[in-house]
């Protein structure tokens, strides 16, 4: 996501560095850089103006300290302005009501019911009762696609399938909530190829009748100043409470996420960056424009975590580690928790540094899956005491996972690697560490 926006800023920026002082020509040469990608990245053109001339007059109002170069000092405005653009502060969904009803709206296509099937998953995760409404009654296939999203989360989706009036679908449905202790409804309302003046009116007689908590709009961020353009129509009749984001891993200008908030006025609440049910995140503004500027994201990052790995496994595998007893699979336990956490390549984007080395990398799950084939040929008692893995039985392992004995000797050399690693550090936390000339650490 934002690759190319984030490659064009970078060099823009790279112009200052190593420059003394901020002068006139040096930030007036930056700043028309910094306005062509964000316009390459699709941002509208007056959104590019306003937020490159701040980014000018302020750089101008700035005296450098000797301790931060012009280029430094760059970076933070232009972060600072890129996390303004985008809205400053992250905010929430509102769930007030009893149930709560959000109302989700959108262009067919845009990924509206994907997402309403993702947000019933997350509000589910927290604790929360939910219950899923199929509006969608003239795509075909809409309600049917509704109740597989909702299996796979396990939310309970309600349907009128011979019914051709929303209002009354969602009616009956808030009735239904309401005797079965349902604290939030999501309603998936019929989209349409463009904006008629059928949909229209059939989405505000919803949010009449339903009186909503909450109104999104989903919006696919790959059509650019077109999804923003969409967004504002949607607006103006619907008055909505905020944007999601939809397909943004596929999309690698971003210029949707940048200005909609600018030219709707209000707030990006959710982003979607793939297929899975648990790929919706919270919109960050100081977060995402971190990334944009290539300086990672590492708070993401460490929820993910938090939300993927499992804590009694997790200590489990702490205290093999500790007793130095590391084996296959417990690498296999971990890997699969590493998995939970989304796409690989995004993840080692929001580490600091690490988005230019991996952007031209193909690098996602399916890089496991070779790892995975040989740890599956591997016997339970191979798996726990790796040690006992010969050359016979790495020629049968390799042979067993359609891999070959170079990749499987790989594999082995990388563990072992791994354990040592892992074993010096128990020395170092046990204070056995020795230091040159024979003194302990302590």
């Amino acid at each position: 996501m934002f690759e190319n926006l984030q490659d064009k800023l970078d060099k823009a920026i790279r112009t200052l560095k190593g420059s003394g002082r901020i002068t006139d020509v040096n930030v007036a040469s930056t700043v028309k850089e910094i306005r062509r990608a964000l316009m390459d990245a699709d941002v509208n053109y007056k959104v590019a103006k306003d937020i490159t001339d701040q980014i000018r007059d302020e750089a101008m109002g700035q005296k450098i300290m000797i301790a931060v170069e012009p280029g430094q000092m760059l970076v933070k405005i232009v972060q600072d302005k890129l996390t303004e653009l985008m809205g400053g502060a992250a905010e929430g969904i509102n769930l007030k009501g009893d149930p709560a009803v959000v109302l989700v709206a959108g262009l067919q296509g845009s990924g509206k019911t994907t997402f309403t099937g993702k947000l019933a998953n997350l509000l589910k995760r927290s604790g929360r009762n939910v219950l899923l409404v199929a509006c969608d009654i003239y795509r075909p296939a809409a309600i049917e696609q509704l109740k597989v999203l909702g299996e796979q989360v396990g939310v309970e989706v309600y349907s009128e399938p011979e019914s051709k009036n929303a209002v009354q679908i969602a009616q009956n449905a808030l009735a239904y909530a309401k005797k079965n202790n349902k604290k939030i409804v999501i309603v998936d309302t019929a989209g349409r190829l463009a904006v008629d003046e059928v949909m229209m009116q059939e989405v505000e007689n919803l949010k009449k009748a339903l009186n909503p908590s909450e109104t999104l709009f989903v919006v696919d961020a790959m059509t650019g100043q077109d999804a923003v353009n969409t967004a504002k129509t949607f607006n103006d009749r619907l008055n909505f409470d905020g944007v999601v984001l939809t397909k943004l891993d596929g999309d690698t200008r971003g210029g949707a996420a940048i200005s909609i908030r600018h030219v709707v006025e209000k707030p990006i609440k959710y982003i979607s960056t793939g297929e899975k049910m648990d790929a919706l995140d919270q919109f960050y503004p100081d977060r995402m424009a971190s990334r944009i500027l290539g300086m990672g994201d590492v708070i993401s990052l460490v929820e993910k975590a938090q939300q993927a790995f499992d804590e009694d496994e997790a200590r489990r595998i702490s205290k093999q580690i500790r007793q130095n007893q590391f084996n296959f699979e417990d690498f296999q336990s971990q890997l699969q928790q590493i998995k939970k956490m989304g796409n690989i390549k995004d993840l080692m984007g929001m580490i600091p540094g690490m988005g230019k080395m991996v952007k031209d990398l193909e690098v996602d799950n399916d890089s496991f899956k070779p790892i995975e084939a040989m740890i599956g040929s591997m016997t339970p008692k191979e798996r726990q005491h790796p040690d006992l893995i010969d050359a016979n039985r790495k020629r049968r392992i390799a042979s067993g996972s359609g891999t070959s004995l170079q990749q499987v000797n790989n594999l082995m050399k990388q563990f072992d690697d791994m354990r040592k690693m892992m074993k010096q550090m128990n020395k170092m936390q046990d204070g056995k560490m020795r230091l040159p000339g024979g003194l302990a650490r302590r």
